[in-house]
């Protein structure tokens, strides 16, 4: 089962504290699955944490959320070396792909190495839902804002461009996200740019934004377009996700 178009979604959010287990799958990740259309079996989730360095701590950490939501997980682990023989039919055996946030600078950089770019555009044509939060998020955009090179943000203009739009993420929580997304639109560093709050997610058609979603109430997604030598935002009311329990 593959969804019946290529389908993003790109988030910043997904994971909340758990009861018993440090992380639990919030419902970003669960709309994910939804939109894939799996049904009658377990849904196949591959966790790819290459922006943290594939932290072992951090993949048992979604092991044992994926146990708790009742999907089936399959880690992409590239350090030391790809722990998969055929990384690219796993990929394309998935029916999401849930991307950890980090350094985005650095999972291009690895990805790109091992060609895992490329399989990733393969698996989005194929029907593959792709998803992720933070570096997870903007790595499918043509860039964005990012703190991957130091503590003071700078731009980052060359993401995957799945989707031909600038992306900001963490954008009511890091004050420093909004004026710089606004200047790099401005001076056409950047095009558009689609942006969410902690807790937002956008999905994508193709590259057509169909719909923004929220697990948290009362959060927003933005669109930031060029006016002459300025930057004009607009917000998006998103769709409340039902809730996890």
């Amino acid at each position: 089962m593959t969804a019946p178009d290529p389908t993003i979604l790109a988030t910043s959010g997904g994971h909340r504290t758990g009861g018993r287990t440090m992380v639990r799958f919030n419902s970003l990740v669960h709309h994910a699955v939804d939109l894939s259309g799996v049904h009658g079996r377990r849904p196949r989730v591959m966790y790819v944490g290459t922006a943290i360095g594939d932290a072992e701590h951090f993949t048992a950490r979604m092991t044992e959320a994926a146990r708790v939501a009742g999907f089936e997980l399959t880690p992409l682990h590239l350090f030391p070396m790809p722990n998969l023989e055929d990384v690219e039919g796993a990929v394309l055996d998935q029916d999401v792909v849930w991307v950890m946030g980090g350094s985005v600078a650095n999972l291009l950089a690895v990805w790109r190495v091992h060609g895992l770019d490329a399989v990733m555009r393969r698996a989005w044509r194929a029907g593959v839902v792709l998803s992720g939060v933070s570096a997870g998020s903007l790595c499918w955009f043509e860039g964005g804002a990012t703190d991957s090179f130091g503590p003071e943000l700078r731009p980052l203009t060359n993401g995957l461009g799945l989707l031909p739009y600038g992306n900001g993420v963490h954008y009511d929580v890091d004050e420093g996200r909004r004026p710089l997304t606004h200047r790099l639109v401005a001076e056409g560093t950047l095009p558009v740019a689609h942006c969410t709050d902690d807790g937002v997610g956008l999905v994508y058609r193709g590259t057509e934004l169909v719909e923004a979603v929220t697990e948290v109430p009362g959060k927003g997604a933005y669109v930031v377009t060029r006016d002459g030598d300025s930057a004009v935002e607009e917000r998006i009311e998103p769709r409340r996700l039902a809730p996890v329990p």
